[in-house]
């Protein structure tokens, strides 16, 4: 009954926290707890004052994205901003073009970033991620993944860039365009101001 009890109240708790979502009040609550010893219910609410502010950061990079990337017009009725699972950073989401030919996807806050940067950055390691469907290029001076994905409905091919800096990814995925086309539209985004806010 006593665990039961408990159980309650920590749902009781948990849901008014998550329903207040503003980051002053998140930060506030952490205070009172912290300086209360309640230890447990301050480390929660730090976490969801930065699931906050991971939240309003995405939606910083959503408005430095460009409304169009060569022909394909951006489908910001689809923006998303969500909150990763485990309180650890938040994905980003945008299309562009007719049945989203080209998605772009940016992961923030993730520590198995570092994994990809560091097979990038190895001349061994970054050996190895090379073969006939996948090469590491540059764009704007960062080193990415590019990787045929084979073919879609129409017989293009589909390709995928992975853009990694720190612990935050750019994923680019297309359907249809050529490998100079992903290459040309992810050089239309501003990455370095991207990185620069989300990093």
């Amino acid at each position: 009954m006593k665990r039961l009890s408990i159980l309650l109240l920590l749902i009781a708790g948990t849901t008014s926290t998550m329903a207040q979502g503003d980051f002053k009040t998140q930060l506030s609550t952490a205070k009172k707890s912290y300086n209360a010893g309640k230890l447990e219910e301050a480390h929660f609410a730090l976490q969801q004052a930065l699931q906050e502010l991971d939240i309003v950061i995405g939606k910083e990079v959503l408005k430095l994205m460009p409304q169009k990337l060569d022909s394909l017009a951006s489908n910001s009725k689809d923006d998303k901003v969500t909150v990763n699972a485990g309180f650890i950073g938040a994905t980003i989401h945008r299309s562009y073009g007719i049945r989203s030919q080209l998605e772009v996807e940016i992961i923030n806050n993730s520590p198995m970033i570092g994994t990809l940067n560091t097979f990038l950055n190895s001349s061994l390691l970054g050996g190895m991620m090379r073969d006939e469907n996948t090469k590491v290029v540059k764009v704007q001076g960062y080193k990415a993944r590019l990787e045929k994905q084979g073919a879609n409905e129409n017989g293009s091919i589909n390709y995928t860039l992975q853009i990694p800096f720190n612990n935050a990814l750019m994923s680019i995925t297309s359907s249809g365009l050529t490998e100079s086309q992903v290459l040309a539209a992810a050089n239309s985004f501003p990455i370095q101001e991207i990185a620069k806010l989300i990093q």
